[in-house]
């Protein structure tokens, strides 16, 4: 008997153990169980120490540092040797007085950063369409993706970038740069923070306010809804469509592509929320991420209200340099198209990503020329729709190649679409789905709520009573509950 508990208790502490150890098959996520129990210790010791800015840095370097271990393995390495590197570089660039050496030192850095991505990332893509090339017998090289590289690497080149341009000076403490690039709520899928934006925070090491505090959780609450009640419950219909799609008719076709259009907002935004969530508990600002993006009316518009922190980061540091639009007309129109290309590519080592943004830098390039035109069209409400109505069926049309296996498989359902399309299955559609339908009818009635009427709730739940915070809370848990999967679903941006 004493044997048998020995063991018993043996094998709890060793599955106590394995909680704490990386496992590839899952990996730690804002909307996992751990996660959350391991930020509920890790809240108040932060708290403790926040008065001490070196412990507190030394903290919570430490706590990111094992989020990522738990994300991305032994990757939390490379994420150490990229700052240390960075860091070196960029006071190299502030001590080299003539031009020439600092921006030598800028693209060393630069190109470093690159490579690591470009080797983990699209080595396979370009030796797959090699082997296409000269017909060999390609075999892929086995590389794991690093979860969040594509976020870190971009913080990391504006960096050193704004250290070039004398935008910012470098951090005079590594551990203050390597807070900044490993900072947990935003370094496995954004927002990508900019160092002069974040850095003067943490130099002069806010304590959370109340209106912080609760601010947050109420972007957490909603960040959680949209993840784990709203984008998990609705990919189930939306995946069976899109991992076969020719098993099913033109409408439940459409009702997968607008499905999938509201999920990504909903999974990727519902992120962002959590994130910017979790740095306001802590007294950070991470900025806006998404502002009721389909809303816009015209393309210019998306990319102003979509994955903000990305657009502007093209906009600064691709989109600009190459000349922006002061070198002429076509060139503008060609700097718009490159930019959103590179964007497309930044997505994903496929010739999909690229097509959707190449497609994205033609809309815009469009939409540029169609301006003085546009200009004379009277301001009413049938124009707005119709303005509205153009902008979001161009943007869920490209969501197909964006979601969609290979080109093939978008085509086949964009044809559906278009080609099988009966109005009249719409009552059985909804019958059979009709817990799907009026989710989606909900989220399209929230997603026009005016901005006004959305901060107005915020406000209302930051200066509520404890016990209204905690039927809302419960209210949460009760929804997750009764939505969730059987197990916990990753981001869309997650693998990016």
């Amino acid at each position: 008997m004493t044997t048998e508990i020995s063991d018993l208790i043996g094998s709890g502490l060793r599955n106590i153990g394995n909680m704490f150890l990386y496992d590839p098959s899952a990996p730690m996520l804002f909307s996992s169980g751990f996660f959350w129990l391991l930020f509920i210790f890790f809240l108040p010791v932060y708290a403790l120490l926040k008065r001490s800015k070196a412990k507190m840095v030394l903290f919570v370097v430490g706590f990111s540092l094992y989020f990522y271990y738990k994300s991305s393995g032994l990757f939390f390495l490379m994420l150490i040797g990229t700052s240390l590197v960075d860091w070196l570089l960029s006071h190299a660039i502030s001590r080299i007085s003539g031009k020439a050496g600092r921006l030598a030192v800028m693209w060393l850095s630069i190109l470093i950063s690159l490579s690591i991505l470009g080797y983990f990332k699209y080595a396979n893509f370009f030796l797959w369409n090699w082997n296409l090339m000269v017909q060999g017998n390609f075999q892929p090289l086995d590389l794991i993706l690093p979860v969040g590289i594509s976020f870190y690497t971009f913080q990391s080149i504006s960096y050193v970038v704004d250290v070039y341009k004398r935008r910012i000076d470098p951090t005079s403490s590594w551990l203050d740069y390597l807070f900044f690039l490993s900072f947990f709520p935003a370094l496995v899928a954004g927002p990508i923070v900019r160092a002069d934006y974040f850095l003067p925070q943490l130099k002069e090491n806010r304590v959370a306010t109340r209106e912080n505090i609760f601010g947050g959780l109420w972007l957490i609450i909603i960040g959680i809804v949209k993840k784990a009640v709203i984008a998990d419950y609705i990919a189930q219909y939306n995946d069976l469509i899109f991992n076969d799609p020719s098993l099913y008719t033109g409408l439940q076709t459409l009702m997968g592509v607008l499905g999938y259009t509201m999920q990504i907002y909903c999974d990727f935004s519902g992120y962002s929320d959590m994130a910017i969530g979790l740095a306001l508990l802590m007294g950070f600002h991470l900025g806006l991420n998404f502002d009721s993006p389909y809303q816009s009316r015209n393309l210019t518009e998306f990319w102003r209200r979509w994955h903000i922190s990305l657009s502007s980061w093209l906009r600064d540091y691709v989109y600009i340099p190459l000349g922006g639009n002061r070198k002429g007309t076509v060139r503008t129109y060609i700097n718009n198209f490159l930019t959103m290309l590179i964007g497309g590519l930044w997505h994903g080592a496929a010739w999909k990503f690229i097509f959707w943004g190449a497609m994205h830098g033609i809309g815009l390039a469009v939409h540029k020329a169609c301006k003085p035109w546009l200009g004379k069209l009277p301001d009413n409400w049938l124009v707005s729709f119709l303005s509205w109505l153009v902008t979001f069926v161009y943007v869920s049309l490209l969501w197909v190649f964006f979601r969609a296996s290979d080109f093939e498989s978008s085509v086949l359902i964009v044809r559906n679409i278009f080609i099988d399309f009966d109005i009249h299955q719409l009552p059985q559609f909804f019958e059979a789905r009709m817990v799907w339908c009026l989710m989606m009818i909900a989220l399209v009635v929230m997603h026009f709520v005016p901005q006004k009427l959305t901060d107005a709730l915020g406000n209302i739940y930051v200066k509520s009573p404890w016990i209204v915070k905690l039927l809302v809370f419960v209210a949460v848990v009760q929804l997750v509950i009764e939505f969730m999967s059987e197990e916990v679903v990753p981001f869309i941006y997650f693998q990016f």
